[in-house]
Order: C-alpha cells, then sequence, then structure tokens
C-alpha cells in the first residue's frame, strides 16, 4: 500500500521524443524550430491582415482569425517543450506540467475541432442561404459561436485530467511520445483504465465527431446546392469559396481519427506521426492553405506587406 502511495505521486515523466539517437537531436531541433517560426509569423500576418483590412471584416475571415490565434496557441503548447527536450540529456517534464500541457493540448485541438465546424456552418449559410447570410451571421451570433467553440472544450479537456489523476503510475515514467497524450500514459499506469477508456470512446468520440458530422452535413448540402447552378463559372466560383476549408478538414481530422478512435493496445509510434500532423505540420500550412488559395486574403496580406495593390 505504501509503495503505491509513493508511486501515485510520480514527480516527473520522461519524454523519449520523435528519436532517441544523439546525432538526431540538433538536425530535429533545427527542423521544428523553424516550423514553430514559420507558424507563428504565418498565422500572425494572417490575423494582423484581417484585422487591418476593412475588406476582410466578414464572418468568415473572423473566424479565420480565431482559427489563426488558437493554432499559435496550440503549437506553443507542444514546441517549445520538444525544443528544450532536443538539447536536454535527460527529456524530463514534471508530473504537474505533464497534466497542464495535455489540459490545454486537448482543450485547443477541440477548439480548432469546433472552429472548424462552425467555419463550414458559414460556408454552408452563404453558399445554401445567401439571402439571409446577413441576418444569420450576425456580429453578436458570430461571437457567441466563437465563445461557445473557446469554453466547451476546456471542459471536455478538464473531465479527462481529472480521471487520469486518480491512475496510479508504477513500472515505468517513460512516454514514448513527444509530448504528454493520453494514450500511452495510460499505458504507463499499473492500475485499471477501463474507466478512462470508456470516456475516451464515449465522450471524447462524441465531442470529435459531432463537429465532423456537422461538417459533414455542412458540406452535403453545399454539393447538391452547387450542382444545382447552372453555370460552369457559378459553380467553380461556390467551390473555390471551400477548397481551402476542405483541404485543412481533410488533414486535420484524417490524421486525429488514425490515432484516437482505435484501441489502446494498437497504439504504435505510427500515432506520434500523425500527433505532428494533425498539431503542428496542420498549424503551420494553415495560412499558406488559406492565403494562396483566396485572393482577398492575398490582397490583404500584400496590402500589410506594404505591397498595394490596384
Amino acid at each position: 500500500m505504501e509503495s503505491k502511495n509513493q508511486t501515485n505521486r510520480v514527480s516527473e515523466f520522461i519524454l523519449l521524443g520523435l528519436s532517441s539517437r544523439p546525432e538526431d537531436q540538433i538536425p530535429l531541433f533545427v527542423l521544428f524550430l523553424t516550423m514553430y517560426l514559420i507558424t507563428i509569423t504565418g498565422n500572425l500576418l494572417i490575423i494582423l491582415a484581417i484585422h487591418t483590412n476593412p475588406q476582410l471584416q466578414t464572418p468568415m475571415y473572423f473566424f479565420l482569425s480565431c482559427l489563426s490565434f488558437t493554432d499559435i496557441c496550440f503549437t506553443t503548447t507542444i514546441i517549445p517543450k520538444m525544443l528544450e527536450n532536443f538539447l536536454s540529456e535527460k527529456k524530463t517534464i514534471s508530473y504537474a506540467g505533464c497534466l497542464t500541457q495535455m489540459y490545454f493540448f486537448y482543450a485547443l485541438g477541440t477548439t480548432d475541432s469546433f472552429l472548424l465546424a462552425i467555419m463550414a456552418y458559414d460556408r454552408y449559410v452563404a453558399i445554401c442561404d445567401p439571402f439571409h447570410y446577413v441576418t444569420t451571421m450576425s456580429y453578436n451570433r458570430c461571437v457567441l459561436l466563437v465563445a461557445f467553440s473557446c469554453s466547451l472544450p476546456y471542459f471536455h479537456s478538464l473531465l479527462h485530467i481529472l480521471m487520469l489523476n486518480t491512475l496510479i503510475f508504477c513500472d515505468s515514467n517513460v512516454i514514448y511520445h513527444f509530448l504528454c497524450d493520453i494514450n500511452p500514459l495510460l499505458k504507463l499506469s499499473c492500475s485499471s483504465t477501463y474507466v478512462n477508456e470508456i470516456i475516451i470512446m464515449s465522450e471524447g468520440s462524441i465531442v470529435l465527431v459531432t463537429p465532423f458530422l456537422c461538417i459533414a452535413f455542412s458540406y452535403i448540402r453545399i454539393l447538391i446546392t452547387v450542382l444545382n447552378i447552372p453555370s460552369a463559372s457559378g459553380k467553380f466560383k461556390a467551390f473555390s469559396t471551400c477548397g481551402s476549408h476542405l483541404t485543412v478538414v481533410t488533414l486535420f481530422y484524417g490524421s486525429i481519427f488514425y490515432e484516437y478512435l482505435h484501441p489502446l493496445s494498437s497504439y504504435t509510434a505510427r500515432d506520434r506521426v500523425a500527433t505532428i500532423v494533425y498539431t503542428v505540420l496542420s498549424s503551420m500550412l494553415n495560412p499558406f492553405i488559406y492565403s494562396l488559395r483566396n485572393k482577398d486574403m492575398k490582397k490583404g496580406l500584400g496590402k500589410l506587406m506594404g505591397r498595394k495593390k490596384p
């Protein structure tokens, strides 16, 4: 009993990261530092371009600026600790630090998911019900939607952290990951994780799948509406407003579903790659996806950088 009480108070975990080979640490440090700087710079430019250009003061770009801000916070929760561990021999993170990182990791990741669903709804209203767009997507409603997306995920994340905090860790404190994720932590526990796994597969799946179903429903309605547009140019214009969002959704949800919607026993190193895709890679590519395929965004960024276009 005494040993269990002691093991329940684990003081720190060891994050093995992406590679244990010493010769890989500096190249990985340079790679992820570069990706982090690109992510911060790209998303900050998106936010500044939107908030300094009156032509971009629309619900779609308001949601995009919120997504960019969330992506900055999301990667900041993960990458700085990764960079520190690349240059450290111990590669440790305190027990409290691990739970704190996981709390914000899940809260901000779920916020991203909700914001993508709201952006899909915005495109649905704009294409399927354009005459009521101004009243449906009013400023107050947009603020309420964002407030909901930024509050509910924190309660969702808190539930999993509280459940995790009841577990006992005894055999090992080595996490085979570059961050504190719930699956590798559950594998370290020597107490029963049955309730945790049930909550992950039920409540976790509902929180994850519900926004995806909203996105799927929105795009089914959009597809039906666009197919009824008589002109090819009209169809192309409607689809072009959705292309960037669909690309981001595919990248984000594809990697998340791969990692979390399978049994804990099948967790492997491939899940670390999936985590990189929906955290670091997705957040880094979002500014490029939205700016390179959007003329208004290109013009806004051009004005921000001092290259005003006629």
